[in-house]
């Protein structure tokens, strides 16, 4: 597949979301921005989320895994499903019967104004870092394949990428994401099964043999119990995945926004459960792809291993041209799904929570003010990816920096579990030091623990932060 073709496709893709935009962009107002009016329909806002909850960093990364870790991710797909139950059943109606735009608004009411501030900065810090490491990833394998062939830079890339975003969210956002990220959820899904079509008939295997073929594979291994010292142990799996699906769905306003769209608790709560099903599938799917694709690269000789296995079988062997056509598609899909959503989610805390355009001005100068932060919003996380791209060069720094995103969500998991699950008040102004200490500590802790008990926190980690705020905020109970 030449460069050219690869671009005219992706003019093609955007161009497809841009009339999407315009035919959803009819009214432009705040409502509309923030909530969609509160009129979404519940399976598109289900569907939709899948893509946003993929990303790039799945669609590239997760079939890389396989060959390290076997099927053991899947243990913390599992625990997902626990933490969506919490979010439909206390999160949700949390949120409606307060009737939020932002959910870090709910801080404010319970503990003061400092939280308040505390919750929305822990999230925007956190949501720059994952949306441009993951929007980074992608980017550089496009630079790679296309770009870098005809004598364009990384940044003049990234620029033309961030202005189509803005150009199909600058006016309805939100509105518009809800429809956008449906399509780009169907790409990703039909770039799946296309690259499993292609290389397990490429192997031998008809449907019906495919899946007997995965489950006689020693990587196929989904259940780890035998050194509870690893990372991969089952327990702590699974209850990180819990916690990670509560702190990274329930507690970010990226992926609650699209909840908080739909016309009631009860269709956002039949959203939740349907989006749980399909997730838990899809990732077994995309499990069973990196097999396929491991176990092909190992029969021809492909050295490629992690993030450049998926993109190097399916753009640079014979496989054909109709594996090429919807890689592309499906990476450009889950880039941009997580990024889209993003940028409008981060718009949204940023104008609400630290501008509080509702509380200091009328209804038009609110508009004029959210597309301010809307283009400021663009920049920054232009700038975010340039510096992943051009200051940062050791790619096991950008790997720490987004390690680092996940402890942000550790102050925010315990916020949230002191504020549901006990009445004490905190002395609100210390909260901020509170949240900060907590992840430095629970940084040195998981260090100590490796060096000393050969104890691997993993995912865990974010548990161990939101244990250490929950803590502190004890300790400054008032």
């Amino acid at each position: 597949m030449q460069p050219l073709h690869i671009i005219y496709l992706i003019a093609a893709y955007f161009g497809v979301l841009i009339l999407i935009s315009a035919l959803t962009n009819k009214g432009g107002s705040n409502s509309d921005f923030f909530k969609a009016g509160k009129r979404s329909p519940w399976y598109l806002v289900a569907f939709g989320m899948i893509g946003a909850s993929l990303s790039g960093v799945t669609f590239v990364s997760v079939p890389g895994w396989v060959e390290a870790s076997k099927f053991s991710y899947f243990q913390v797909v599992l625990g997902y499903t626990v933490g969506y139950a919490v979010i439909g059943l206390v999160l949700l109606p949390l949120y409606y019967r307060l009737n939020l735009t932002s959910i870090y608004t709910y801080l404010e009411g319970r503990f003061g104004n400092s939280s308040y501030k505390t919750g929305a900065s822990f999230f925007l810090l956190s949501r720059v870092i994952g949306a441009s490491f993951r929007l980074y990833l992608v980017a550089n394998i496009l630079q790679e394949l296309v770009f870098n062939d005809l004598d364009i830079p990384f940044w003049v890339t990234v620029s033309i990428t961030i202005l189509l975003i803005w150009l199909y969210t600058f006016k309805s956002g939100i509105k518009t994401i809800v429809f956008t990220d449906t399509l780009q959820t169907l790409f990703m899904l039909i770039a799946v099964g296309v690259a499993i079509y292609y290389v397990s008939a490429d192997m031998g295997l008809d449907a019906g043999s495919v899946f007997g073929f995965i489950a006689e594979s020693d990587m196929s291994q989904i259940f780890f119990f035998d050194d509870w010292k690893s990372g991969d142990h089952f327990v702590k799996q699974f209850i990180s995945g819990a916690f990670i699906a509560i702190v990274m769905t329930g507690l970010d306003q990226d992926m609650m926004q699209k909840n908080l769209t739909c016309r009631s608790l009860k269709d956002a709560q039949k959203n939740m459960f349907w989006f749980t099903i399909v997730l838990t599938i899809v990732n077994f799917i995309f499990l069973a792809l990196g097999l396929l694709l491991t176990i092909y690269a190992q029969e021809n000789g492909i050295d490629a291993v992690r993030d450049q296995l998926f993109p190097t079988i399916a753009m640079k062997t014979e496989l054909g041209l109709g594996i090429a056509v919807f890689f592309m598609l499906g990476l450009v899909a889950a880039a941009y799904s997580s990024a889209d959503s993003a940028l409008t989610s981060l718009t949204t805390s940023f104008s609400i929570d630290i501008m509080e355009i509702e509380k200091k001005y009328d209804a038009a100068k609110q508009i004029l003010v959210r597309k301010r932060v809307h283009v400021a919003t663009s920049f920054v996380l232009l700038g975010v990816i340039i510096i992943f791209k051009y200051i940062i060069a050791d790619a096991t720094v950008i790997e720490k920096l987004f390690i680092f995103a996940g402890y942000t969500y550790g102050p925010l998991l315990g916020l949230y579990a002191f504020g549901l699950f006990t009445k004490w008040n905190v002395k609100d102004k210390w909260v901020p030091l509170v949240a900060i200490a907590a992840p430095i500590l629970g940084y040195f802790v998981d260090d100590f623990s490796a060096l000393w008990f050969n104890f691997e926190f993993k995912f865990f980690i974010l548990i161990l932060n939101g244990a250490l705020t929950f803590l502190g905020l004890v300790l400054i109970r008032r």
